[in-house]
């Protein structure tokens, strides 16, 4: 069974810094997109953040491109650097992976394919003014 833990989470000032991370057990196929996505509420959309696959292939969303950094090892841990953080990121950010998945160019941080789809329980980002 795949299970996916993110931590890392919690709250910084505007400009602030902080590392998710996300530890991924279970097995998983080789060619797979790992993602993150987060939701800034209940009732509220969760959008994709940033994917990196298997491919080497790596998409942002526009609002984070410059501030955010997507990385993985082995499809065992997903990593997401932010920097520069704005009110606006304040979210519950999620992180996924896919089978039989890629983040074509153009993407904005989202996962495509056709395989099994796992996420984590989320973890809190709160960015103050």
């Amino acid at each position: 069974q795949v299970r996916l833990v993110e931590s890392g989470g919690g709250s910084v000032q505007s400009g602030g810094s902080l590392r998710l991370s996300c530890a991924v057990s279970g097995a998983i196929g080789s060619a797979h997109c790992m993602a993150w996505s987060r939701q800034a509420g209940p009732g509220k959309e969760r959008l994709g953040v940033a994917a990196i696959d298997s491919e080497g292939k790596i998409t942002y969303r526009e609002s984070v491109k410059g501030r955010f950094t997507v990385s993985q090892e082995n499809a065992r841990n997903l990593y997401l650097e932010m920097s520069s953080l704005k009110p606006e990121d304040t979210a519950t950010y999620y992180c996924s992976i896919q089978e039989h998945a890629t983040t074509p160019p153009g993407s904005s941080g989202y996962c495509f394919g056709v395989g099994d789809e796992y996420w984590g329980q989320g973890t809190q980002v709160t960015v103050s003014s």
